[in-house]
């Protein structure tokens, strides 16, 4: 390939084409490629040759070789490959335009065109038969290949003055040079019965009602001589048919539609092809489909929640439908039949308790249906109170004493909307160990029925380390209501390092812009931002885990990543009664673009309250480094560990080794911040300073 190149071949055939390098230093490689699509699966490169086997006409399209040896810019050329082939050879009758006449008459021009698609288009030949002679051309009878008002490369066969010896059946061929192949139009028959179509729809079939899933036929009939395809749309010009297409063409203008859905109800639209037949305006008609399906109907399930004695009225609401009324509604309750007053065609169907009461709470069901199915309403109406809701959840006891090998736990709960029923008159609390017989029962007296009132419960005597399931559940006039149950577990103080999954109870902040990352230099990226972040864990074990921010993309300036404790009770919330605690750990910052590390204290009152406790920015060093923060919170409190991303790829921040202990934490040993003093009269012995002590207070004395 010295230059780039255009090859035509015919299907079937083996094809080589031969790439020669020349020049270059190193020696280049040659490299075959293809577009639009990827290489034919027949094709094999070996070095600067490239053989295709069978072509295929799907294998037509830009070959390139290109030259690579890695300096400078490629070489390339370039092969236009054509595999010769045929299709879709339509026809058209046009008659005399001038006149903009739409019938064949004699006395006036008429133009019969024909084409086909080909590769290479421009090599198409035509031939013209009229009454299987070749057509000779004369000063009535033209021929042209290229008209205007047509597709590039379509024939035309133009008959000035048509007279009654032009009438005649008319064939066109097409034809490929070297291809052993040959199309033909069908028969054009000329004659006084030529007529242009005319498309109707048959009688009782202008709409078409069927039931969703089954098979739907919709029929145009078409009138003329010849007969044209007839091409089907939608009225909705945004919708498709099931294949996704916007336009089929049936033969017979019938159109079948399979397993159809609700979605396909609507009108379609049916036309004359202005090929194969007449070039003139098509002729249309419509049918309307409607497919008919089971109500769709709201609420699938209503829980109501009612004070006794108070009236309510249940309505099931049909949203859709085809038909579009409700024939039937049947009402049942705890599966036996209501009285209901036949209803009227309407879109819903209600019925009405007059007054709630325990004979009058349980299941209610609707069921509506249409002249196709039914759907069903359910409505749970009951006086019952709703759950408690736990206020909050710590992993730790209050309180511990080893000694009695006991601990105590405050448990506190809210009322789940505590004005929908009837007022709790007290709750049961049941307390238990897991998968032990036994149980021990409270009862505690309500004494607010404001929403957001604070229940509270000590629970005492708990045995370490044994764990408890406990379940509260409110009580009505109405009896029961519905119960919360929650895990009480004893666990002491002590360091999280992330080795286990759960993460000590730690967990991401579903608010922030990206989550921490559990990690280990075992399951570290391999291609991890060099120069920033830690190697290992703080242990210096690989196969340690540590708490990880990688700041390469997606990442951008000012992305926060938030990893939140678990919730710590404090013993008591009085401000006289300040209970301390230590919170350490170690982090590491190093890199040059690295951004902001925060520890907030998140205080669990009414309103949560962040407060910050410690903030570091900008390059710490490549090391753990360990830092103790001193907290006296007054309320429920979780500790909160915020990285923002700084302004480049190397600002990967982490943690390890987490503790949050009751009790001040250790001071450090303070290195002394003064030089030594150099050996001297005063420092050569360590009595050295008591003797000059001692003659200072005898010459003291004396004088005295």
């Amino acid at each position: 390939m010295s230059v780039n190149e255009t090859l035509v071949v015919n299907p079937g055939d083996n094809v080589t084409m031969q790439c020669t390098l020349t020049g270059g230093d190193p020696p280049p490689k040659a490299v075959w490629s293809h577009s639009p699509n990827p290489m034919p699966p027949n094709s094999i490169s070996k070095g600067g040759n490239l053989t295709i086997r069978q072509i295929r006409a799907e294998d037509s399209g830009f070959y390139n070789c290109t030259a690579i040896n890695n300096v400078g810019n490629p070489a390339k050329k370039t092969v236009n490959l054509l595999v010769r082939s045929m299709r879709n050879l339509t026809y058209q009758i046009t008659p005399d335009v001038i006149k903009e006449s739409e019938t064949i008459q004699l006395g006036q021009d008429l133009k019969l065109s024909c084409h086909v698609d080909a590769v290479p288009q421009d090599k198409v030949q035509y031939t013209w038969y009229k009454n299987q002679k070749v057509i000779k051309t004369s000063d009535r009878i033209v021929i042209t290949k290229n008209d205007l008002e047509l597709p590039p490369v379509t024939s035309s066969l133009e008959i000035i003055d048509l007279r009654f010896s032009d009438y005649g059946t008319y064939l066109c061929d097409a034809s490929l040079p070297n291809l052993p192949l040959t199309l033909n139009s069908s028969e054009i028959n000329i004659s006084a019965e030529t007529v242009p179509p005319s498309i109707s729809v048959p009688r009782g079939q202008l709409v078409i009602t069927v039931r969703e899933g089954s098979t739907a036929e919709l029929q145009c009939e078409v009138r003329g001589k010849p007969l044209p395809p007839v091409l089907w749309t939608r009225m909705d010009k945004e919708a498709t048919f099931p294949n996704g297409e916007k336009l089929i063409e049936t033969p017979d203008g019938k159109l079948r539609l399979e397993n159809v859905t609700r979605e396909m109800s609507g009108g379609y639209k049916c036309q004359t092809a202005r090929y194969n037949g007449f070039n003139i305006r098509s002729r249309e008609a419509a049918v309307q489909l409607n497919v008919q399906f089971a109500p769709v109907v709201e609420p699938k399930f209503q829980d109501l929640r009612l004070p006794m004695k108070r009236s309510v009225t249940l309505r099931c609401n049909m949203l859709k439908g085809s038909p579009v009324k409700v024939a039937t509604a049947v009402w049942r309750f705890e599966r036996s039949l209501l009285s209901v007053p036949p209803i009227e065609q309407q879109e819903f169907s209600e019925y009405k308790i007059n007054s709630t009461r325990r004979e009058t709470s349980g299941t209610y069901e609707c069921t509506i249906s249409n002249d196709v199915g039914s759907d069903s309403c359910v409505f749970q109406v009951t006086g019952r109170a709703y759950n408690p809701e736990f206020y909050y959840d710590t992993p730790n006891p209050i309180e511990s004493f080893k000694q009695f090998k006991n601990y105590s736990y405050l448990i506190q709960w809210t009322q789940k909307e505590p004005g929908a029923v009837d007022p709790v008159l007290h709750y049961k609390l049941e307390l238990k160990p897991p998968n032990m017989k036994g149980m021990n029962s409270f009862v505690v007296i309500s004494r607010d029925s404001r929403k957001g009132f604070l229940y509270e419960l000590r629970l005492t005597d708990l045995k370490i380390p044994q764990h408890y399931e406990v379940k509260i559940t409110p009580h009505t006039v109405s009896g029961p209501g519905d119960s919360a149950s929650r895990s009480i577990r004893y666990k002491e103080h002590g360091t999280c390092r992330f080795e286990d999954d759960k993460l000590c109870g730690f967990v991401q902040d579903k608010y922030d812009t990206f989550d921490w990352i559990r990690q280990s230099k075992v399951n570290q990226s391999l291609r991890r931002t060099a120069n920033t972040g830690p190697v290992m864990d703080r242990s210096g074990k690989p196969e340690g885990f540590y708490m990880f921010i990688e700041a390469s993309r997606p990442r951008r300036f000012g992305d926060k990543a938030r990893l939140i404790s678990p919730l710590y009770n404090i013993t008591s919330r009085l401000p006289s009664l300040k209970t301390t605690y230590c919170v350490s750990f170690y982090y590491h910052m190093y890199g040059r673009h690295i951004g902001n590390l925060t520890v907030l204290l998140r205080l669990k009152n009414i309103v949560s309250q962040d407060i910050p406790l410690w903030s570091k920015k900008g390059d710490q060093g490549n090391k753990w480094q360990l830092e103790n923060l001193q907290v006296n919170p007054t309320a429920p409190f979780q500790i909160v560990f915020e990285c923002v991303i700084g302004k480049g790829v190397e600002g990967d921040m982490a943690i390890d080794d987490v503790t949050i202990r009751k009790g001040e934490c250790l001071k450090r040993q303070i290195p002394p911040t003064k030089a030594v003093a150099a050996p001297s009269s005063a420092a050569r012995h360590p009595l050295s300073g008591f003797r000059l002590w001692l003659v200072s207070f005898l010459l003291f004395v004396l004088l005295r």
